[in-house]
């Protein structure tokens, strides 16, 4: 493989794992917008949409590659069931375990976030096992480059890849539509600004918060089931690391800022995917974390500032 096929090929990696960590980012960087809590559970929300899609396929009875007709409703079924399964589990999360302490000290739900967070991992290593789960084929693997456009390269870019960026990207830019459009993503600017002015204006803000932990957690539960599309091998334990890195570009690319969780989401990938082949794997946190800390040494706020909904 000549530089030029690796350094295009790292640059295709780097997309997509961009892609997913992006979408898990945008959970963490709209409840922290709305009510200022790092929802630590919230790396958990993509393991369950990679094991609740996992058993969507079983129950159906799906043992290998779709095709067809088969394929394309299954897959949009499943999607849709996942991002609400995944939601209303968010949401579940909120009403028991973070409403309550609304008015708490703010160690209070930092804490018990963390607890939920292990909660979670010990139901999920009870429900499929602690060592590592198999995801199958499910979504066909052709090689683009090879198959379709008659290529001879190195690069290799499938349709696997293409669903995750192809799933990932619309819900990114549908979700900053619904923040900027919409009269409950007005709602949403509105509450993280100021939520008691919000609530004195006529503004649900419970409603608010409710429906910010329903779409963090939908987004989640796609992001754990395009990467089992993807990657076809996870763990009970998988949501840590993909949380830590989602939570390190929410800060990244300013910490409430969606447009900033975007693309924090992609710098964090490309830094991943450069690190993995120029460095090595074992590098990759320390050069993640080493980038960060200097980011925020020199600029606190992130690389795009404050939330979006400080400055509407």
């Amino acid at each position: 493989m000549s530089p030029s096929e690796v350094l295009i090929q790292q640059l295709l990696n780097g997309l997509t794992i961009g892609a997913y960590l992006a979408l898990i980012a945008l959970g963490y960087t709209m409840v922290y917008g709305i009510i200022e809590l790092i929802n630590f559970a919230h790396g958990d929300l993509f393991t369950f949409g990679f094991l609740i899609s996992l058993s969507l396929f079983r129950l159906y009875g799906a043992t290998g590659t779709l095709v067809g007709f088969e394929l394309v409703w299954l897959f949009t079924t499943v999607l849709l069931l996942t991002m609400l399964l995944t939601g209303v589990l968010n949401v579940v999360i909120d009403r028991i375990a973070y409403k309550p302490l609304r008015k708490a000290p703010r160690l209070a739900p930092l804490i018990t976030a963390v607890g939920m967070s292990f909660a979670l991992e010990n139901i999920f290593a009870n429900w499929y096992g602690s060592s590592q789960i198999n995801y199958p084929d499910f979504f066909p693997r052709i090689d683009i480059l090879r198959k379709w456009f008659g290529m001879d390269t190195f690069i290799l870019f499938t349709t696997q890849d293409l669903l995750l960026i192809g799933v990932t990207i619309p819900l990114m830019i549908g979700l900053r539509f619904f923040i900027q459009r919409t009269k409950l993503g007005k709602a949403m600017r509105a509450s993280a600004q100021n939520a008691n002015a919000a609530a004195i204006m006529g503004i649900n803000v419970e409603r608010v918060i409710m429906t910010t932990f329903f779409i963090g957690g939908a987004l989640a539960g796609a992001a754990g089931m395009i990467f089992g599309n993807f990657l076809h091998t996870g763990r009970y334990l998988m949501g840590f690391d993909a949380g830590l890195f989602a939570f390190t570009a929410a800060v990244f690319g300013g910490i409430g800022n969606i447009t900033g969780a975007m693309l924090g989401g992609l710098i964090i990938g490309m830094i991943k995917a450069f690190s993995d082949q120029y460095l090595a794997a074992q590098w990759t946190r320390a050069v993640i974390f080493a980038i960060l800390i200097l980011v925020l040494v020199f600029r606190p706020q992130g690389l795009l500032g404050q939330g979006e909904a400080e400055k509407a």
